[in-house]
């Protein structure tokens, strides 16, 4: 449970920052620069987030991630459906405690209507690009890039998308928790977790048509134990492809630690059936 629990505190650490930093900038000046305040602050958490607390879990705070980790073959289906739960749990208490912190009632369903096309497709694209990014620097081994790129797309697309770039399913979900500046209605986030969850399925197939070999080995690293994902019922194996990069990267949503020795990967991989 222990790879569940860090992306609990992680995705919950996201969205304080999100809510708060959205809090903070919307006291005064020009909505442009409080709309880049606020990406700064999400992309540089973000980045930050990746970097600490890759080892433990692979650092994905995002059920879209997640979700195209687990189509690449990198995660098995049972700890994903774990993960997500949670990542919107985590989310969730992470808007909360942001609330609190600004004197604003612990929980205020959202008032702000974000539907329409333009949103939507501007989702899909946010997710999608955030999505390939990763599948695309981990396929290459370029793993120590990941906390950087990340960040700076989300931040990017903060900015630069009429929906402000979400891109996260338990974002959306539990922003609706709240009736500040990153607030959204609740009618509004089916729309937006169907369009985030369309752009990481589209990211697959995107990468494995520019990749087509090894997209699954490539992704085992996302794990976080350097391991092949154990299927149901049955003990993990240590990766022994090629392909596999030096390091373990997020879920959605990153430089690494040297790879263990495949003794340690063996050890590791025995010592998380025993936890889990």
């Amino acid at each position: 449970m222990r790879r569940e629990a860090t992306e609990f505190i992680g995705t919950m650490t996201l969205l304080v920052a999100i809510v708060g930093s959205g809090i903070a900038t919307s006291v005064d000046g020009a909505a442009s620069t409080q709309l880049f305040q606020h990406a700064m602050v999400v992309g540089l958490v973000l980045a930050g987030l990746i970097v600490v607390l890759l080892p433990m879990s692979g650092a994905h705070f995002n059920p879209a991630v997640t979700l195209a980790i687990r189509m690449a073959g990198g995660i098995d289906t049972r700890r994903a459906w774990r993960y997500v739960a949670a990542q919107v749990a985590g989310a969730c208490a992470g808007v909360v405690i942001a609330n609190l912190l600004f004197s604003q009632p612990a929980v205020a369903i959202g008032s702000t209507v974000r539907a329409g096309p333009a949103l939507w497709a501007s989702e899909v694209f946010a997710t999608a690009g955030l999505v390939l990014v990763i599948l695309l620097l981990v396929h290459t081994e370029r793993t120590r890039l990941v906390p950087a790129a990340v960040g700076a797309w989300i931040g990017a697309a903060i900015f630069f998308t009429p929906s402000m770039a979400f891109a996260n399913p338990a974002v959306s979900i539990s922003r609706m928790l709240t009736d500040t500046w990153t607030a959204i209605a609740p009618a509004s986030v089916p729309g937006f977790v169907i369009a985030q969850f369309a752009g990481a399925v589209a990211a697959v197939i995107v990468a494995t048509w520019l990749l087509p070999v090894a997209i699954p080995a490539a992704t085992t690293a996302v794990v976080g134990n350097g391991a092949t994902p154990a299927t149901e019922g049955s003990a993990a194996t240590p990766a022994t492809s090629a392909t596999v990069p030096s390091a373990t990267v997020p879920s959605a949503t990153v430089p690494s630690a040297t790879v263990p020795s495949a003794t340690d990967r063996s050890t590791d991989s025995s010592s998380d059936q025993e936890h889990l």
